[in-house]
C-alpha cells in the first residue's frame, strides 16, 4: 500500500485528506492511502517517518512550510528562492522539497486579474505569503507585505499603516493569514474595508468558509473576490504528479 500524507498543526479540518481520499475513490486507486499527521512540533516529523516507512510523499501546511527546510536533502529552485516548501517527495532516505502553492495560486489568481491591478498588499509573512511573493514577482506586480508588527528594515507595513493612500494605490489585496478560517469565521484582517472600490481585487487563501468575512466585506464595496479552494485543488494535483514522478 502506497502512503501519502499531510503534516501541520492543528489539522481539525484537512482539505488534503478529504481531497485525496475522494480522489482515490473516484479514480479507482485502491493501492494508496492518505494520512493527516497533526504534529505539535516539526521535530515530530522524525517519528512520522519512522512509523510510516511506506510513506512516499507528504504535503505541508501551517505552520511548517518554512520550518521543514532543515529536514530537506534537496530543494527545487523555487523553494530555494522563496524559503518555503509545501510538498515533499521521499526518495529512499532523502526528502526532496517542492513548492506547488506557486502553481495553484498563479493559475487561480490570474483569472480575475485586470490591467489596472499593478500593486498588491500581501497580508501575512508566513510560508503561504512566500509563495504569493514569488508569483507576484513573476507576474511583474509590485507588492508590500503587511504584518501585525511593522518592520522598516524589511519594508513591512503594520496594519495601522494601511491608510487611504495605500488602499488607493494597491488595488490587489491577498490574505495569507488564517484569519476567518472555520470555526472563527467572525475574524478578518484589520484593514479599512470602507475604502475599497470596484477597482479592487481581494484574494483569500482561506477556503473554509467559501465566503470569508474578508471577502464578504470586500464584495460589499464592489470588489472582485476569489477564495483559496481552487488553488488548493490545483496544488494537490501538482503534488500527486510529483509523488508519481510526472511533475515539476
Amino acid at each position: 500500500m502506497r502512503e501519502y500524507g499531510l503534516i501541520g498543526y492543528p489539522l481539525s479540518h484537512s482539505f488534503s485528506q478529504k481531497y485525496f481520499t475522494e480522489k482515490f475513490l473516484r479514480e479507482g486507486i485502491h493501492d494508496a492511502v492518505f494520512h493527516a499527521f497533526s504534529i505539535p512540533s516539526i521535530a515530530d516529523l522524525q517519528g512520522v517517518l519512522h512509523n510510516h516507512p511506506a510513506l512516499e510523499g507528504f504535503c505541508i501546511t501551517i505552520p511548517y512550510k518554512k520550518a521543514i527546510l532543515p529536514f530537506l536533502h534537496q530543494t527545487s529552485a523555487a523553494v530555494e528562492q522563496m524559503g518555503a516548501c509545501n510538498c515533499v517527495k521521499i526518495e529512499g532516505d532523502r526528502l526532496v522539497g517542492y513548492n506547488t502553492d506557486v502553481v495553484g495560486f498563479e493559475n487561480s489568481f490570474i483569472q480575475k486579474l485586470q490591467p489596472h491591478h499593478t500593486k498588491a498588499l500581501i497580508l501575512g509573512t508566513g510560508g503561504a505569503a512566500a509563495a504569493v511573493e514569488y508569483t507576484l514577482k513573476k507576474l511583474g506586480i509590485a507588492y508590500r507585505l503587511v504584518s501585525r508588527t511593522a518592520n522598516v528594515t524589511e519594508n513591512i507595513l503594520g496594519y495601522t499603516d494601511v491608510d487611504a493612500s495605500v488602499i488607493q494605490t494597491h488595488t490587489v489585496i491577498i490574505n495569507c493569514t488564517p484569519l476567518g478560517t472555520y470555526p472563527k469565521t467572525d475574524e478578518a484582517p484589520s484593514i479599512p474595508y470602507g475604502l475599497l472600490t470596484p477597482q479592487h481585487y481581494l484574494f483569500d487563501l482561506v477556503y473554509n468558509p467559501p465566503l470569508t468575512k474578508f471577502l464578504r466585506l470586500g464584495r460589499a464595496q464592489g470588489a472582485a473576490t476569489h477564495n483559496g479552494h481552487e488553488m488548493l485543488e490545483i496544488q494537490a494535483e501538482e503534488n500527486w504528479k510529483i509523488w508519481n514522478g510526472v511533475g515539476m
